[in-house]
């Protein structure tokens, strides 16, 4: 089982944690990985995206000319997709990028990406993480205490408006609860920072 050591906000050492063989210990499936990054990817996608055709441009009702004896190419209408504000070929038209995975898919991925960041030394587990008052800079302290790299995601237990609002304006910070972790974010970070608790709580519903 894995080993890791918990630290405090200041970054001192306080402990250790055996983390869960299944979910912190998996084997890592880059091809699950890559299914899941695509399909939250595309499940961002809003797909109201929309050109007009030919017959949805305004005008263009009358025959250009007649259709011999001029010694043009015959045209049929001025919305026609050749002609200046004539209408989009084989443009976009609103649809749905929606992809879907099932319950065993996700978890497989869940586990390969939190256990891609322990066998890269890029998670560290924090005793607690919380603040009685909003202030960005004891963000920042815990930060560069801990050694976080640019882009960071610290994972709560529980939704806590001040380390929320505080890390909000601190650029390629995220913050984010531990039922609502997405493996597009654990691998989109460079430091993965998670509370004791939440880790306890991953581990508890996604253990079973």
């Amino acid at each position: 089982m894995p080993n890791m050591k918990v630290v405090d906000m200041a970054g001192k050492e306080v402990g250790d944690i055996v983390l869960s063989d299944l979910v912190f210990g998996a084997e890592v499936n880059e091809a699950v990985l890559h299914t899941a990054v695509r399909a939250f990817l595309l499940n961002q996608r809003q797909g109201t995206q929309s050109t007009l055709t030919r017959t949805e441009v305004s005008g263009g009702g009358k025959k250009p000319w007649k259709q011999k004896g001029t010694g043009r190419a015959r045209q049929g209408s001025t919305r026609s997709p050749q002609w200046t504000h004539g209408g989009v070929a084989l443009g976009p038209k609103p649809r749905s990028y929606r992809v879907t995975l099932n319950k065993k898919l996700k978890r497989v991925a869940l586990f390969s990406a939190l256990s891609a960041k322990v066998a890269d030394n890029e998670m560290k587990v924090v005793d607690a993480i919380a603040m009685t008052e909003f202030k960005t800079k004891t963000v920042v302290s815990m930060l560069n205490a801990l050694g976080a790299a640019k882009k960071t995601l610290i994972v709560l237990p529980e939704v806590n408006d001040f380390v929320v609002k505080s890390a909000a304006n601190i650029e390629g910070v995220k913050t984010t609860q531990w039922n609502t972790i997405n493996v597009y974010d654990i691998l989109n970070c460079d430091t993965l920072i998670v509370a004791k608790e939440a880790v306890t709580k991953i581990e508890e519903v996604y253990a079973r």
